[in-house]
C-alpha cells in the first residue's frame, strides 16, 4: 500500500449554472496549470499587478469567466484572479479533499475498481494532486506518481458532483 502526502489548499467550490464563455466552452469548467511558474493577476492583462505566483504545474483551477485571452480562475483555496490562457491546459487534475487538510488521521482511499470495498491501492493525504482521466459521476479514475486507481468523486476538488467524462 502506498501513502502519499501533499501541500495545502481549502473548501470546494460548487459548480455554477452552465453557460458558455467567449471561447464557446462551458463556464464554469475545470482545467489545470500548464506551466511551473504562473502569475495570478488582479485583472485580465499583463498591466495588472501579480497577486499570487504558483510554482507548480498541474494544480487544478476552475475557470469562472473569460475575457479575450484571459481566464478568471478560482483555485482550490477559493482564491480568484486572472491567468493568461496559454498557461492553462484542459488536462484534468484534482486535489484530494483539500477541505480535510490538517487532520493527520484522515486519508482518502484510492481503489482498484470504482466501488466501495474494492482492493485498496493507496491511501492519499488531503492535498495530494491526482491526474484524472475519467469520471462516471460517482468515481474518478486517476494516477498519482505512477499509481493508478479510483477515488470517490465527492472526495476531490477538480470534478463537479455528478460530472461524467472520458
Amino acid at each position: 500500500m502506498l501513502l502519499l502526502t501533499a501541500p495545502t489548499f481549502s473548501p470546494p467550490a460548487l459548480a455554477q449554472s452552465a453557460a458558455k464563455g467567449a471561447s464557446g466552452l462551458p463556464l464554469p469548467r475545470f482545467v489545470s496549470l500548464k506551466a511551473r511558474r504562473v502569475n495570478l493577476r488582479i485583472g485580465p492583462s499583463r498591466d495588472y499587478a501579480v497577486e499570487w505566483l504558483y510554482t507548480r504545474s498541474g494544480i487544478p483551477m476552475e475557470i469562472i469567466q473569460e475575457y479575450d485571452h484571459w481566464r478568471r480562475v478560482r483555485d482550490p483555496d477559493g482564491t480568484e484572479g486572472w491567468i493568461h490562457k496559454s498557461l492553462l491546459t484542459g488536462d484534468r487534475t484534482a486535489i484530494i479533499a483539500p477541505w480535510k487538510r490538517g487532520d493527520a488521521r484522515v486519508y482518502v482511499l484510492l481503489r482498484a475498481k470504482p466501488q466501495k470495498g474494492a482492493d485498496l491501492v493507496a491511501k492519499l493525504e488531503p492535498g495530494v494532486v491526482v491526474r484524472i482521466d475519467e469520471c462516471n459521476g460517482k468515481w474518478c479514475r486517476g494516477e498519482v506518481q505512477g499509481t493508478k486507481g479510483w477515488v470517490a468523486q465527492d472526495e476531490i476538488w477538480g470534478a463537479y458532483p455528478g460530472e461524467a467524462f472520458k
